[in-house]
């Protein structure tokens, strides 16, 4: 039997917590609803919550321990609306098992409708504390703390980089390069259903000095999708304007497999996997950067996307794909609205 674990460390793992919270107005973009990025950083912000609840904020873990909570994978299902007015009830369940090296939470985020509780969304979150070369640590870490703590965020696979990369036009490219015509964008691409795009990754996607964060990698997910639909002649503004249809989010999950540092450039592929029953399609991403001469896979996840279709104002529901919305998903040459 191991040493007794510091009572901060106990109740990170064996304490729910529940806090309200509200969505950002940032996640507004369609009538009156939050989008999935943000419903992502509700489950975010309630897991920091938790941690606080315990004695150990984000803060505290870097100041006094120099460990940085990073976030390595995000799960999540949404189901009901969630609405820019309302206020979430966030329920956070410790789930870590007892020999695990990464801490795990289950986040269901819970709404009154109509005096009904009902839940708009369940994730998954798994959290590591990364040791960071920045600082120097004021103190031991409390018991039963340091199995959560790593040198590195995972050592994601390695793959020959067969083709010469070429060189980034700068800070001044705006939002990077997108298609096949970038070399190594073609060499991950291949033939497969896929779109690429090719940018480097900015500070305001970073933390701690030096790594893109989950959040940065919600932000890439949603970039990559709104690139790859107008690519295939499905542009969000002109499908919204002339069907009234607007892509909304059923499940998401991001992995990070390695680390991604601040002006890095990042390869993100973004692959069709599947179209069920002309209602949704789910995709991969993604994510590389090059490194000792080699592409290093740093991210991946899937998102699972159908259409909301307004049959009247404010009033939306699941739209029917058509064969050309399906044509032009299913291949890089299909067919444009």
């Amino acid at each position: 039997m191991g040493p007794v674990p510091d009572p901060a460390v106990s109740a990170l793992l064996d304490a729910a917590t529940t806090v309200r919270l509200r969505p950002v107005f940032e996640g507004n973009n369609i009538s009156y609803a939050i989008g999935f990025k943000h419903i992502n950083y509700v489950a975010e912000a309630a897991v920091l919550n938790h941690f606080r609840l315990a004695g150990l904020p984000v803060g505290e873990l870097y100041r006094r321990y120099g460990l940085g909570l990073e976030i390595v994978e995000l799960r999540s299902r949404l189901g009901a609306l969630l609405a820019v007015d309302d206020e979430v009830e966030a329920e956070v369940t410790p789930a870590t098992k007892a020999d695990a090296g990464e801490l795990t939470f289950q986040v269901g985020l819970f709404v009154l409708r109509d005096g009904q509780r009902v839940k708009c969304a369940g994730s998954t979150v798994r959290v590591l504390l990364r040791i960071d070369g920045h600082i120097t640590a004021s103190e031991e870490y409390p018991a039963g703390l340091a199995r959560f703590a790593v040198e590195r965020l995972g050592t994601g696979d390695r793959r020959e980089l067969a083709v010469t990369p070429r060189p980034y036009g700068g800070f001044t490219e705006g939002r990077g390069v997108t298609g096949t015509s970038d070399p190594v964008l073609a060499q991950l691409v291949g033939e497969d259903n896929a779109f690429g795009w090719r940018w480097r990754m900015p500070y305001f996607y970073c933390h701690f000095n030096e790594r893109v964060q989950m959040s940065g990698f919600l932000r890439v997910m949603e970039e990559a999708e709104d690139l790859f639909l107008a690519d295939r002649g499905l542009a969000i503004k002109e499908v919204l304007d002339g069907r009234g249809w607007i892509p909304v989010v059923t499940q998401s999950r991001i992995r990070l497999l390695d680390e991604t540092v601040m002006e890095e450039e990042l390869y993100t592929v973004y692959t069709i996997e599947d179209i069920f029953k002309s209602l949704l399609y789910t995709a991969r991403m993604d994510c590389y950067v090059i490194r000792g001469g080699a592409l290093v896979h740093t991210a991946t996840g899937t998102i699972t996307h159908g259409y909301l279709t307004e049959h009247a104002p404010n009033q939306w529901s699941m739209a029917t794909l058509d064969e050309a919305t399906i044509e032009a998903l299913s291949s890089p040459k299909g067919a444009r609205t």
